[in-house]
């Protein structure tokens, strides 16, 4: 099987590369399975199995870059929904991991000394 879209060094033509670009994950994946398949049988000349080895190469590539965009889609909406998820009591999810100060004005917290009253603890007083 010769294809006129490879040049005689087995490379992708710009039109195939572009063509693997654009296709969904599902859509490069199908193709790669059918090019595993076809390399598994071997029954294909060197030049052929080049040819589809460097196609599948690109359908990976395909492939691993919608996974990565997935993946990177996923965890910014976990982020989000994490930072604002509250849990029993009202505490954030951040307050309950401890990564964000919890500031409380109970009286409990209140100082209740007067702000210019000196130690009683110093030499002299």
């Amino acid at each position: 099987m010769t294809d006129a879209s490879y040049s005689l060094t087995g490379s992708l033509s710009p039109e195939e590369r572009a063509e693997i670009a654009q296709l969904s994950y599902e859509e490069a994946r199908a193709h790669l399975v059918e090019i595993v398949t076809q390399l598994e049988r071997g029954a294909i000349p060197l030049e052929e199995s080049m040819s589809l080895w460097e196609r599948g190469e690109a359908l990976a590539r395909t492939c691993q870059a919608r996974l990565d965009s997935a993946r990177a889609r996923l965890d910014a909406v976990t982020a989000t929904h994490a930072h604002k998820q509250t849990a029993p009591h009202g505490q954030t999810a951040d307050e309950i991991s401890g990564s964000s100060p919890t500031h409380t004005s109970t009286p409990e917290a209140t100082s209740t000394a007067a702000p210019h009253t000196p130690p009683t603890n110093e030499p002299g007083n």
